[in-house]
């Protein structure tokens, strides 16, 4: 009973707040734009940050997507570095804002190689506002160092629950100055919004400087969703670019996901049911080995109908004592896939939560354990007791 109930309340969990999770950060992106290769892994790198980007596109194909009248706003991202296992994204102020982020000590990035730390990250590695370290070559901990330049922490995030918690964020400069040896390092702010919001009477080598660059992903939102379709489907064919639409992916995602799922829901359900033909046998046999006893008990007073109930409680303390001990495996088992998934990809769960459904599966714990017993429990009935206490 136990191990059947663990079984469920761990997928419920487990696939709600994975929905959730996925959820949150997809919201308020209609589109992402990036280099040709997979959507759903253009959209994991790009919102979720759980895989590899497919490859870098030029400031000047995003810029010239940016100032299509069809566009309402965009994020440019850049990524390729980390910290000791946690990925640093180059972007702009706007990267905050569509998280919601506040700070929890410090500011904003204000120059190159600035960089504000999510919440997760700080907690992690006892980052503080003032401290100084070099970036590595890619997502693991054993890529080359950047030692010549260093990023200095200047603001600490309040959680959010979000993707926001498991990265450092750093203007886009800050990510050219440390991959390009011959970037100029400039004494103005780096808020890439202002380069990307550039109006045409701005310089043509200004143009040139900015366009010659590269960024891994630009995340789109659209004035009109349905016209935005019709511009993904142009860009896909006429440019090198490519375009993911999140809502589409991360469906299909679910949907590969959902069939193992449900599997294991269909396994959880059949353990569950020979839970209860076992509490059945269990009561039908010590009815049998019982019968004297019941008989005295039957002897010295005491109803057929106290006697049915009794065992009957037998069944439910069968009942909820798995219903118990399954919450109590269900919670430990999210802690450790918790444990090992933000290991991994720096994602964690929460453990302590609780779903209505559980409890609709206790008083489906209940049914079975009252119903297994109550098959044994009415030969209760048929005892004969002189002939019982004769024969013993």
């Amino acid at each position: 009973m136990a191990l059947g109930i663990a079984i469920i309340s761990l997928l419920l969990l487990a696939s709600r707040q994975i929905e959730e999770k996925f959820t949150r950060n997809v919201a308020g992106i209609d589109m992402v734009v990036g280099a040709k290769g997979s959507p759903l892994q253009l959209i994991l790198s790009s919102i979720y940050q759980i895989d590899s980007p497919t490859g870098n596109i030029s400031m000047e194909e995003a810029n010239r997507l940016t100032r299509s009248p069809l566009v309402k706003s965009t994020i440019p991202l850049s990524m390729g570095d980390s910290y000791r296992g946690y990925r640093i994204v180059g972007s702009n102020e706007k990267y905050l804002a569509h998280f919601q982020a506040e700070f929890e000590t410090g500011k904003v990035f204000s120059k190159a190689l600035d960089i504000v730390v999510g919440a997760k990250v700080a907690k992690n590695l006892g980052l503080k506002v003032g401290n100084n370290f070099s970036s590595q070559h890619g997502f693991d901990k054993e890529g080359n160092a950047h030692k010549e330049k260093q990023f200095k922490v200047v603001g600490i995030l309040k959680a959010t629950n979000s993707v926001l918690d498991q990265v450092l964020i750093t203007p886009l400069e800050s990510v050219w100055a440390v991959h390009d040896e011959h970037h100029e390092e400039s004494g103005k702010g780096a808020n890439v919004l202002k380069l990307l919001e550039e109006t045409q009477s701005q310089t043509d080598d200004h143009h040139s400087e900015e366009d010659s660059k590269e960024i891994t992903s630009l995340l789109v939102k659209f004035r009109n969703p349905v016209m935005g379709m019709m511009m993904a489907r142009s860009i896909n064919q006429n440019t090198t670019l490519q375009t993911a639409t999140p809502a589409i992916e991360i469906n299909r995602l679910f949907t590969l996901l959902g069939v193992g799922m449900d599997a294991l829901k269909w396994i959880a359900l059949v353990i569950i049911i020979v839970s209860g033909l076992s509490v059945f046998v269990s009561l039908y046999n010590s009815l049998k080995e019982r019968k004297y006893e019941m008989a005295l008990m039957l002897s010295m007073g005491a109803s057929r109908t106290k006697l049915f109930l009794l065992l009957l409680m037998e069944g439910l303390i069968i009942s909820v004592a798995g219903y118990v001990m399954g919450i109590f495996l269900s919670r430990f088992g999210l802690w450790i896939m918790s444990e090992n998934v933000e290991q991994n990809f720096h994602y964690n769960f929460n453990v302590l939560s609780l779903l209505k459904e559980e409890f609709y599966l206790f008083l489906g714990a209940l049914f079975i354990g009252l119903l297994a017993a109550a098959i044994p429990s009415l030969g209760i009935y048929n005892i004969n007791i002189s002939k019982t206490l004769a024969d013993e």
